[in-house]
């Protein structure tokens, strides 16, 4: 796994496990106010990594795609809340506007599937991963931290990898 950027990371996952893992991992690092955001086409993985995330944040709760929710909340026992939000429905900056990005990140951590449509109101301090289908069970997956404490959140899964 060869450095090129230190604000980024570049993995191929041969499983649904091995990318569930790597979300464990991810998961693990989220404090509160952190922010993630996952893109990728549908099927390329972002339930099964959003699982992980939230496994290894502590989550008490199943995952699920909240496609038709907006936004799930996933407890942990110390009260604090994983938001994670899909924008694909929303039509402007405006409405999301509306969700309040804040209030969630004061009481948690934010994952954001197609941040795209959230670009003008998105924290300039924010992890963005990317997932692409490769082959049924292989998936690329490219991290780009934006700050110095997604740098640390970076650099707590590049360690868990082993590099």
């Amino acid at each position: 796994m060869p450095i090129l950027d230190v604000h980024m990371l570049e993995f191929f996952s041969r499983s649904p496990e091995q990318t569930r893992r790597i979300g464990m991992r991810l998961g693990a690092a989220l404090k509160r106010g952190d922010v993630v955001c996952l893109q990728g086409d549908l099927g390329a993985g972002k339930t099964t990594f959003t699982q992980g995330i939230a496994q290894g944040w502590g989550s008490l709760d199943a995952v699920s795609s909240p496609t038709f929710i907006l936004v799930n909340q996933y407890r942990r026992a110390d009260g604090a809340t994983l938001f994670h939000m899909d924008a694909y429905r929303l039509a402007s900056a405006p409405e999301a506007e509306e969700l309040d990005l804040d209030a969630m990140l004061a009481e948690g951590a934010l994952i954001i599937e197609w941040p795209e449509r959230l670009s003008e109101i998105l924290p300039a301090e924010r992890l963005d991963a990317r997932l692409d289908y490769l082959s049924e069970e292989h998936r690329q997956m490219n991290f780009h931290a934006r700050g110095k404490r997604s740098d640390q959140i970076l650099n707590s899964v590049r360690q868990a990898l082993g590099g």
